[in-house]
């Protein structure tokens, strides 16, 4: 595929129609219709196309580890876990200030997954055969993990690498069980998140959920006009590991003579695609009526493979070679690739800390995925510690470089506001439902995204817009509708309603300063937005508290979800610097 046919695809899949504007609803805030407003400026929006090179920014360079050892401040340890985690409450906040940055990771990353997602569903029941052609539990138990489960770097990871290693669960035809299979894949990544990107992606590889999305299970050698499926062999390169052009490690296009270089072509596709063959359930296990064959890896039946000689990316394989064997080659081609550092580092980084990070900022954390210091390439543990303890991400001087910053995405400003404040579910139900339509909820839940090309391209740069020529990947899923949307969903759940009825909360932490709108401002301005609410934008949001008298228990809800709903929509807070 050439470059400009697939960003033709790209832009032909990922590209959204408008949702349609709805009125905000009823808050008795002047400042919220202004409020909301703001945040569609700062956000630009609408269509747009990709741009590989990393845009040059005056911030960044190695954290010395002097500056690592020393203690940070609230608003320091909340901009980092703003980065690094899905929970900012105090409590999370005075364990980065204990602990400092290093160790926090350090602790972090010694939890050991919890019960799997896999686990819970059968807790629940839901592997009886009445559930076959259903995708009961798929929502529950995504939100139950990103919610609840103790290790929120882990799970801020598996999300992250959700994004990149796309499926989504309508998408996971045949097998039935839809809920297990989408389980079982993000059981692999929340296992493979601090482990090594080449474990993981045969792990990917082999899993029952991306052989049924891109539709290699069940793929056969070549037999007369049938040839095999060739989907995955793509998306595995362009989207899984090293893209469609010749990268320097910086994460810029690798030029000859001024052009850029294509990393494949046709022919290496259609080569790759014959590894692909004889892949798919195993039918040793379970039957049609249980989980257990999309709980499992796929396996090999050889009768399907093609064992006919390979070549692709410089690797040949040779005749007679098992498909277990063919597919580590290929997969060990892949990861060898001078492209999987930057392609995959600057998407992480993208994830976590900033929409166009500059090449030295790249180069570096590419650096580590190529060499982990101990000549370990791949290791994820040290690549998320890179990308966070990088003197990029963690400079005060970044918070002022206007190159700098990403948008939060809509999962993780809801993530982040349930955990922060303690949103359980008694029954341990989690029914909490899939948050996508733009209109009304969030415009994005996990595991939901339109096509494999994830919720916005990680090259996306919004057309007419004051941004310039920079990539801002979740602006792409940012229009009225949504922004709108985002403020009145938010504004249910802050009070506990809509999707979260019936679940508890626990604002006791900011209760506190209910009656002083000037404290509890301050106060929610470190916890959510790590200090980056400006001093004119808390003077603009105090009136409106203000004009909420407090003195029944009545009134101090209406002020306290009033803070949090002016606070979660601020456009200072929707970007993270």
């Amino acid at each position: 595929m050439t470059t400009d046919a697939a960003d033709a695809t790209r832009d032909s899949i990922a590209a959204q129609p408008p949702a349609r504007a709805v009125p905000l609803a009823a808050t008795g805030l002047t400042a919220l219709a202004a409020i909301t407003s703001a945040t569609l400026a700062a956000c630009g929006g609408g269509g747009g196309s990709d741009t590989s090179a990393a845009a040059a920014s005056p911030t960044g360079a190695p954290v010395d580890a002097a500056s690592l050892s020393r203690a940070p401040t609230r608003a320091q340890a909340a901009r980092f876990l703003s980065q690094a985690s899905l929970s900012t409450g105090t409590a999370d906040i005075e364990q980065v200030m204990t602990l400092g940055y290093g160790g926090w990771l350090d602790a972090q990353m010694a939890i050991a997954p919890g019960m799997s997602r896999v686990a819970w569903l059968r807790s629940k029941g839901l592997d009886a055969p009445t559930y076959r052609n259903s995708q009961a539990g798929a929502n529950p138990m995504l939100w139950r993990k990103l919610i609840a489960s103790p290790d929120p770097l882990r799970q801020r990871i598996a999300l992250a690498l959700s994004e990149i290693l796309v499926i989504n669960v309508s998408g996971l035809s045949g097998g039935g069980f839809k809920a297990f299979s989408a389980a079982y894949f993000m059981d692999i990544l929340e296992a493979n998140a601090f482990g090594n990107y080449r474990t993981l992606i045969e792990q990917v590889s082999t899993s029952p959920a991306m052989g049924a999305y891109l539709t290699f299970r069940g793929n056969r050698k070549a037999s007369g006009a049938s040839l095999p499926d060739e989907n995955y062999a793509r998306e595995v390169m362009q989207l899984f590991s090293i893209g469609l052009v010749k990268l320097n490690l910086d994460g810029t296009p690798e030029l000859k003579d001024g052009a850029v270089q294509e990393t494949y072509d046709q022919p290496t596709v259609s080569q790759m695609a014959r590894v692909f063959t004889g892949w798919d359930l195993d039918t040793r296990v379970g039957s049609n009526d249980t989980p257990d064959r999309v709980i499992r890896p796929m396996i090999q039946y050889p009768n399907r493979h093609e064992t006919g000689t390979k070549s692709f990316l410089g690797v040949t394989i040779p005749a007679g070679t098992d498909g277990v064997h063919s597919l580590r080659i290929a997969l060990d081609t892949l990861v060898n690739h001078p492209n999987a550092g930057p392609f995959i580092g600057r998407q992480l980084i993208q994830r976590l800390v900033t929409s166009d990070p500059q090449g030295d900022y790249v180069a570096r954390v590419a650096a580590v995925f190529n060499d982990n210091g101990l000549g370990v390439r791949g290791d994820l543990r040290a690549v998320v510690r890179a990308i966070l303890l990088d003197g990029a991400a963690r400079s005060d001087a970044a918070l002022t470089d206007p190159a700098f910053g990403k948008l939060r995405e809509p999962v993780v400003r809801f993530v982040q506001w349930a955990r922060s404040f303690g949103l359980a579910s008694p029954d341990d139900s989690w029914d909490i439902g899939d948050l996508s339509d733009p209109a009304a909820l969030l415009g994005q839940s996990p595991l939901r995204s339109p096509s494999v090309f994830n919720f916005f391209r990680p090259g996306y740069v919004p057309p007419n817009s004051p941004i310039g020529n920079r990539t801002v990947p979740e602006f792409q899923i940012t229009t009225e509708s949504s922004v709108a949307g985002y403020v009145n969903f938010m504004q249910k759940v802050v009070a506990g309603k809509g999707v979260v009825s019936g679940m508890t909360l626990d604002y006791a932490a900011i209760r506190a300063f209910v009656n002083d709108s000037a404290a509890l401002l301050a106060e929610l301005n470190v916890v959510l937005a790590a200090g980056q609410l400006s001093a004119p934008t808390l003077a603009a949001l105090k009136p409106a508290l203000d004009s909420i008298v407090v003195t029944t228990p009545t009134g101090q809800n209406n002020r306290l979800y009033a803070a949090l709903t002016l606070v979660l929509a601020a456009p200072e807070y929707i970007t993270l610097k």
